[in-house]
């Protein structure tokens, strides 16, 4: 059904015809309009939060953000009007968490030649045995073009064999082949493809160097284990049993699943195989290794594991970076470099990636990131019990006294710049880099609003979420202006790596991708692909300035997806085209 309609003069002509068959459909298709005017009143808002606003014919937002509308009306109705998240397609939202969704895998600088050369793990009953140990039940599939998830660690290496020096993992954290096709179809206005690697997106697009797309299996080995973080013990798994993927039930392809199927959240009771978190699947990206979920860079057995980047680091002198738009000692940044039991340990994670003495490392440091940047700035909390008893009052990510402690001002080793009152964030990130790069200093820069990530980019690019399943967030002016984006963080972080003789291995995170879609917000996702995308070109950018694209290898990809089923794509993408919003930043290079 075609919510908007399409018309040559559409900006001006727009807002009315919109207006009018929405709420036509509305009134004959969901509930009457007095129904979810009153649902919005009903509404408590949350301390901090902003309290659901009133709709009605007059809304700007259907004017000038149709997206926006859409989320909004879709929230206040509870039924779908682009789509819907979960396995009840009568309601907008019925799950709010992860899948097993095969994830796409993106290239640059290498192909997945020596993938293929190989075969599918899951082609190969022996093969998946070695990797999963006892799979579930019809994972093997002689057929299989889909490859596993710890095979983005095995390209990575087969890139430093190949001889290069530059490793660049891009982890759009929760995007599925769904929210990528989503936010392609409102960056271009169109329904542009049903299938494949997709055309829209920088990431899709972009033709400076020899390119690759592929799909992973992304299922836990373990849907989570009881552990003890001040031993550092994993004491019980959980369901250790139900990993693996059955492409009867989840389908070949993303654009080939059953739709509604509970088998992909890991609700078919037959064969409900584990659905992944963030820190296993960072665990399979960065270690190679298939573990429970919550495990940072922990196997099965309680072994620690060594992330490639830390292996690169001891063995051939690489810098390492971390990037992220989430607190930086969340799963996926901590994965990249940390070990502990409890993904949740967030205060032990950070001091792995500065260097410090940590539950996990307490005698023997690790020797720490060069560059580290994210989220986490002021978000304090007096007692914290999964973190374990050396929990300290403050901060909760990264601890105020520990980054006193590595701060040079104190006789550490990083520069430290934060957040600023009244200081431009992307100036002071910058200058700091500029610093850390002309004296070879390590960076560590720490900023953020509440919650922890820094402000969430709309699909409009004005930074002004709508209601979702979540309280929504509303930021200040002071919030966008002395914060960074991730496109900014990128451009430092390869500042001050550049300075590597030997090489070195950068994680960029678009985390908020995940918060989005966790809250079902489609217009937050699109937004936090597009701010990704951003980021992306900062590096195609900086490899093309350097000529450097011998020695370069980009994989982008994401850690699991969610649940989004797009059920009418032509009103994303007419939603795209009618949008008032900023200039669009840079394009795909042919």
């Amino acid at each position: 059904m075609m919510l908007f309609p399409g018309n040559a003069d559409r900006h001006s002509r727009f807002p009315q015809h919109f207006l009018r068959l929405t709420l036509a459909f509305f009134a004959i298709h969901l509930v009457p309009a007095t129904t979810w005017v009153a649902g919005l009143a009903a509404a408590e808002p949350e301390s901090g939060k902003v309290a659901a606003e009133s709709v009605d014919e007059s809304d700007t937002d259907a004017e000038t953000d149709p997206m926006k509308w859409m989320q909004k009306q879709s929230i206040v109705t509870g039924k779908p009007i682009y789509g819907h998240w979960g396995t009840d397609a009568t309601k907008f939202s019925s799950w709010t968490n992860h899948s097993n969704r095969l994830i796409p895998v993106y290239t640059y600088g290498l192909t997945l030649s020596t993938l293929r050369e190989q075969g599918s793990v899951y082609a190969s009953a022996d093969r998946l045995a070695k990797l999963d140990g006892t799979p579930g039940a019809n994972s093997v599939n002689p057929l299989a073009l889909y490859y596993d998830q710890t095979d983005v660690y095995q390209l990575q290496k087969a890139a430093i064999e190949a001889g290069c020096t530059n490793i660049i993992l891009i982890v759009f954290d929760g995007m599925d082949w769904q929210t990528t096709q989503a936010a392609a179809m409102y960056k271009t206005g169109r329904v542009a493809y049903e299938s494949g690697r997709g055309t829209g997106l920088a990431f899709q697009d972009d033709r400076r160097a020899i390119t690759d797309f592929g799909l992973v299996c992304t299922s836990a080995a373990a849907d989570g284990a009881k552990t003890d973080v001040d031993a550092q013990r994993v004491l019980t798994l959980n369901s250790e049993t139900n990993r693996g993927y059955d492409v009867g039930l989840g389908g070949p392809t993303p654009w080939q699943e059953r739709i509604n199927s509970p088998y992909l959240i890991g609700e078919d009771k037959s064969q409900p195989h584990t659905v992944t978190d963030s820190a296993s699947s960072a665990t399979s990206l960065c270690s190679g290794v298939k573990t429970y979920n919550g495990s940072i860079n922990i196997a099965l057995d309680g072994s620690y594991v060594t992330p490639l980047a830390r292996e690169l680091q001891r063995d051939q002198e690489f810098k390492v970076g971390v990037v992220t738009s989430v607190p930086i000692s969340h799963a996926t940044p901590g994965a990249a470099y940390a070990n502990n039991v409890s993904r949740k340990d967030y205060q032990d994670i950070a001091r792995d990636m500065v260097g410090l003495p940590s539950s996990a490392h307490r005698n023997d440091p690790l020797p720490g990131v060069d560059v580290l940047i994210g989220g986490g700035w002021g978000e304090g909390k007096k007692e914290d019990s999964v973190q374990g008893t050396n929990y300290a009052q403050g901060n909760m990510y990264f601890h105020q006294d520990d980054m006193r402690r590595v701060d040079m001002n104190h006789g550490g080793n990083y520069r430290v710049v934060q957040r600023t009152a009244g200081k431009s964030g992307r100036k002071l990130l910058m200058d700091a880099a500029q610093i850390a790069a002309d004296n070879t200093d390590r960076l560590l820069g720490y900023f953020g609003t509440k919650g922890g990530h820094i402000p969430f980019e709309t699909a409009d690019g004005r930074y002004d979420p709508t209601i979702d399943v979540k309280p929504t967030e509303m930021y200040s002016e002071a919030d966008l202006f002395e914060n960074p984006t991730l496109a900014d963080m990128t451009e430092a972080a390869l500042l001050v790596l550049e300075q590597s003789i030997d090489g070195f291995w950068l994680m960029i995170e678009a985390g908020d991708v995940d918060w989005a879609n966790h809250a079902n917000n489609l217009d937050s996702s699109i937004g936090a692909v597009l701010s990704g995308e951003a980021a992306f070109l900062k590096v195609m950018d900086w490899v093309d300035e350097n000529a450097a694209w011998d020695h370069t290898a980009i994989i982008v990809t994401a850690d699991h997806g969610h649940y989004l089923v797009i059920d009418h794509p032509e009103v994303i993408a007419e939603a795209g085209r009618n949008t008032r919003r900023p200039a669009t930043q840079g394009q795909a290079k042919p």
